[in-house]
């Protein structure tokens, strides 16, 4: 998705003995509870994250990570965690220090597997038994495990990896394990070979956290877990990836872009098929879709003969168009697209293990919900709704359904339900401790109407000490994407603003999904137009209400947020500070710099050839128009969009001598991944909007920052 990253991203923590004997007060101490305080900063890193529910086949355990976040020592690690469907005390099942991630339950319930990097060495497939013991390595492949999936036998695995680099190959073929270490020579005292040249020759050469791409491709090996042997089945100068297991376990689904010429020079991916003992490297293989626009996520269906799958419709369109699920036959054949009426972004199609139904999420009106419909087509029902989000969730052959589920007032944790719908049963209680200090903000999910009369709807949060009829600063925060937006579910950095006196307003302006394809593609080309008159709107709106003060309002957001930011400030003075992060305004100088190469070449033409364009979106032409002191930030190695965009808008304010400041965070990429520049970060807003907004005589940046 263009431009991703949206809010601050949220690191978060678990504590192991959050799951031990409760704490016994002294005798002759009473049992107090401390009232509830407001969030802070440092709350950041007590919110403890969970992801990737796992179900085993039975329906009797769920495996899963939590993150931790230490400031102390700057890194966020991540243990693999389970626990029991029914509810009951959670079990911690890798070590401390070293993080471990993408848990999965061999189909037979013996072992659970995982991905770690330890010892220093490369990512590699590690597992566990379920009657005890120590992890042990599984695979020992010379460059990282990207990915795997168990065979329904339990004795294979599909590994998902990238062409090996000439010093993986080199290292491999002298044994050397030694790691080079800090400074000018290695830990034998020899000094470090010279990185080798960087030779760029593809169309699509470049990527967020990756860097410059070379012609490595990633493949698929089916890895036997008794003799340890690994057989490539796929080859060839493209990208390999999602590779599902048919229930056989005679054949391999997988999304690849195999289709063109040259893969760089579309999104065209389409699902086939290999089989899984082939020895030719996958030179024989069944193409299952072809549609011209992108087709991801195999799932087959419990017989064998079905795979349903995400498709978007229009490649014309990109990221715009509605992402639909539909179903082909597993050998090729006419396919069924079976939510186009629905015309919600859709993703993540799974069969139920009758295989009359298929499950999926859809993003719908401020809201992601868990949905099911017919194999054949017909009704939408949803298993799981309200406002709610639901980043995945996993089905087990018994019936039941592991999700994990955040709402407004509480962050991510995991429930289980059965494929009929029946009710939810909370398996994990990671932040209750947390929550149980805090107070918080439940936001309002409003309406109202752009310039144009459109109905336009976003989240409303109001101060966590409101009082009626009070007016208060105001925060507009754009989301990323373009084609993203803003749900019910907890985020730390709004309920941060909201302690901090403010009304925080998060639309979701034409562009943003889960209002239909129309409300999407209104911005094709076209950005910091209709966009820019809805969250406008909302502003009005917040005025209207008597909730914000038209004359303390402040703007600011990330990637597209901040993007937005750029030309909501070149458009009107109202606002008394701004922030963009990952921002820009000078499109033409990202050809060629940032990853969009493919969403430029259809969504705005060459440069040169339509320049008109080009110049109608760059805010950077209306510089001298703004006068609201803005502050600049984002990451020195960030390729999704580059610190170039904070850099030249910066530059341009300080020639015209306005007030502005520019933050670059070394190492990061677009989504931050230290905690300490997260911290920064968020600091860096309360300072900056405290003095500007709210004219408190606070400074401009935190007391303990100083420019360098």
């Amino acid at each position: 998705m263009r431009f991703r990253s949206l809010a601050l991203p949220v690191c978060t923590l678990v504590c192991a003995s959050y799951f031990l004997a409760p704490f016994v007060a002294a005798q002759s101490a009473p049992l107090t509870t401390p009232a509830p305080r407001a969030i802070t900063v440092d709350d950041a890193f007590e919110i403890r994250e969970v992801r990737d529910p796992q179900i085993t086949d039975d329906g009797k355990w769920v495996a899963y990570t939590v993150s931790t976040a230490s400031l102390k020592e700057d890194k966020t690690e991540t243990r693999v965690w389970m626990a029991p469907a029914g509810g009951g005390d959670a079990i911690v099942m890798t070590a401390e220090k070293v993080s471990s991630s993408h848990p999965r339950w061999s189909p037979d319930g013996k072992y659970l597997a995982f991905l770690s990097k330890r010892n220093e060495g490369k990512t590699q497939v590690w597992v566990l038994n379920r009657m005890g013991g120590e992890a042990q390595q599984l695979t020992e492949a010379i460059q990282d495990v990207d990915d795997f999936a168990w065979a329904p036998d339990s004795k294979r695995l599909v590994l998902v990896l990238r062409d090996p680099s000439p010093e993986e190959l080199e290292e491999a073929k002298t044994k050397d394990k030694d790691k080079p270490g800090s400074g000018d020579k290695d830990a034998k005292g020899k000094k470090p070979k010279t990185p080798r040249p960087l030779v760029v020759d593809r169309y699509r050469f470049k990527t967020d956290t990756v860097g410059y791409l070379d012609r490595r491709r990633t493949h698929l090996y089916v890895f036997d877990v008794a003799t340890k042997a690994v057989v490539q089945v796929t080859s060839g100068d493209f990208d390999d990836a999602e590779p599902a297991w048919s229930p056989d376990g005679k054949l391999l689904a997988f999304r690849s872009n195999r289709s063109t010429p040259d893969p760089d020079r579309t999104y065209d991916t389409n699902i086939w098929v290999v089989a899984a003992d082939n020895t030719d490297k996958g030179a024989h293989l069944t193409q299952v879709t072809t549609n011209p626009g992108a087709d991801a996520a195999p799932s087959w269906s419990p017989d064998g003969k079905w795979i349903t799958y995400v498709t978007q419709l229009d490649p014309k369109l990109l990221v715009y168009a509605t992402h639909h699920i539909a179903v082909s036959p597993a050998a090729g054949g006419e396919a069924k697209v079976l939510t186009r009426a629905f015309d919600r972004m859709s993703r993540s199609p799974h069969f139920s293990p009758d295989g009359k139904f298929i499950y999926f999420i859809a993003d719908e009106d401020g809201s992601q919900n868990l949905c099911r419909i017919p194999a054949a087509g017909g009704e939408i029902v949803r298993t799981i709704s309200g406002r709610v989000v639901i980043p995945s969730y996993n089905v087990a052959k018994s019936g039941e359904i592991a999700a994990l589920i955040t709402t407004m007032d509480r962050p991510s944790e995991i429930y289980v339900t059965t494929t009929s719908g029946g009710p939810l049963t909370r398996v994990t209680h990671v932040n209750d401790g947390f929550m149980a200090k805090v107070r918080i903000v439940t936001p309002e999910y409003v309406k109202f109407k752009s310039k144009d009369g459109t109905t336009v709807a976003g989240y409303l949060y109001k101060p966590l000490d409101y009082v009626a009829g009070k007016k208060y600063p105001a925060l507009l925060h754009p989301h990323g994407g373009p084609v993203w937006a803003y749900y019910g579910e907890f985020s730390h950095f709004e309920q941060l603003l909201a302690a901090n006196g403010y009304v925080v307003l998060e639309p979701n302006p034409r562009g943003s999904t889960g209002y239909g394809q129309d409300f999407t593609k209104a911005i094709f080309a076209d950005w910091g137009n209709k966009d820019y008159q809805d969250d406008m709107a909302m502003v009005d709106y917040a005025i209207a209400q008597g909730l914000a003060d038209p004359d303390k309002l402040g703007v600011g957001g990330w990637s597209y947020g901040g993007i937005s930011t750029d030309f909501i400030i070149a458009q009107t003075t109202r606002f008394k500070a701004a922030i963009s992060g990952a921002g820009s305004a000078f499109f033409a100088s990202l050809y060629g710099h940032d990853q969009y190469i493919l969403d430029y070449d259809v969504e705005l033409g060459h440069p040169w050839d339509n320049r008109a364009g080009w110049d109608r979106i760059s805010s950077f032409y209306k510089v001298a128009n703004v006068t609201t002191p803005t502050l600049f930030m984002g990451g020195e190695i960030d390729w999704n969009v580059p610190i170039v965009g904070g850099e030249q808008m910066y530059e341009a304010m300080k020639s015209l001598g306005r007030e502005t400041e520019l933050v670059v965070y070394p190492g990061e990429y677009h989504g931050f991944k230290t905690p300490s520049h997260i911290k920064d970060r968020l600091e860096r807003n309360l300072s900056w909007y405290a003095h500007y907004v709210k004219a408190d005589g606070s400074p401009a940046r935190p007391v303990a920052a100083k420019p360098n």
